[in-house]
């Protein structure tokens, strides 16, 4: 009798592993299909309205604009209020991060040890701000779909300069368009919550007309509104420069 069971069970597990493989692979393909939407286009140039709410729902209205090529390089210009035009962002790699202060007239480097603190107040942290693909800091593991969305949790590759705990990822299968994005600390609570809202297809590529970052420990939440968007309009290289970072924008 105990020898019957011992050969049940074996062939039982014989028959699930190539199933939990491919599950594990199927999460990876996935993953890598979700970086590939995100970084489709060759270049883009956007105009954003950002929002700061507080728990007691204070708001602070922001502009910006946002510069993109290819996955690595980014910048983030802050258009108003006056208290913050100027305010400039720079990702060259993805450990190479600058911030300009027209205050102080100088770029600093953000070092990789403050990479968790919030960029200008907002909820999305210097991390967040340089992050441009999933499948280069994390590993996937395919979770049960919810609401007809592909459900993936993350968790850091060995090495991996990241300060999250894990991320879980929902994304839309007609697409690979991520909706949602859970944030969890490294003691496994919920950090952050990022909703991706309103998504419309605009030059033949997917984009959110709302983001939103919401902090759930602080109670404080980041509303990005997008009010124009251009794709593939040739961006130099020079313009991702130190010293293009300081000049006004025109």
């Amino acid at each position: 009798m105990k020898a019957t069971v011992v050969i049940i069970a074996a062939v039982m597990l014989v028959g699930w592993l190539p199933v939990a493989s491919a599950y594990s692979q199927d999460a990876a393909v996935i993953l890598a299909r979700i970086d590939s939407v995100l970084n489709a286009p060759k270049d883009r140039v956007m105009i954003e309205k950002m929002t700061l709410i507080d728990k007691d729902g204070n708001q602070k209205v922001r502009k910006i604009k946002f510069y993109q090529k290819g996955s690595e390089l980014r910048l983030v210009r802050f258009l108003s209020p006056a208290e913050v035009r100027g305010v400039g962002f720079l990702r060259r790699a993805e450990n190479r991060l600058y911030l300009y202060l027209p205050a102080f007239r100088r770029v600093r480097r953000i070092a990789s040890s403050i990479k968790n603190e919030r960029f200008m107040g907002t909820d999305f942290t210097y991390e967040d701000m340089s992050q441009s693909t999933f499948t280069r800091d994390y590993r996937a593991k395919r979770l049960p779909d919810q609401n007809g969305l592909y459900v993936l949790e993350l968790t850091p590759l060995p090495g991996a300069d990241v300060s999250y705990g894990k991320l879980v990822v929902y994304a839309d299968p007609s697409n690979y368009v991520y909706r949602k994005v859970e944030y969890y600390d490294r003691d496994g609570k919920l950090q952050k919550i990022l909703t991706l809202s309103d998504i419309q297809q605009k030059n033949g590529y997917w984009v959110p007309l709302t983001m939103e970052m919401r902090d759930v420990q602080r109670n404080h939440r980041t509303v990005l509104e997008l009010q124009d968007v251009k794709f593939d309009q040739g961006l130099s290289d020079k313009l991702f420069t130190q010293r293009n970072l300081k000049r006004p924008e025109r």
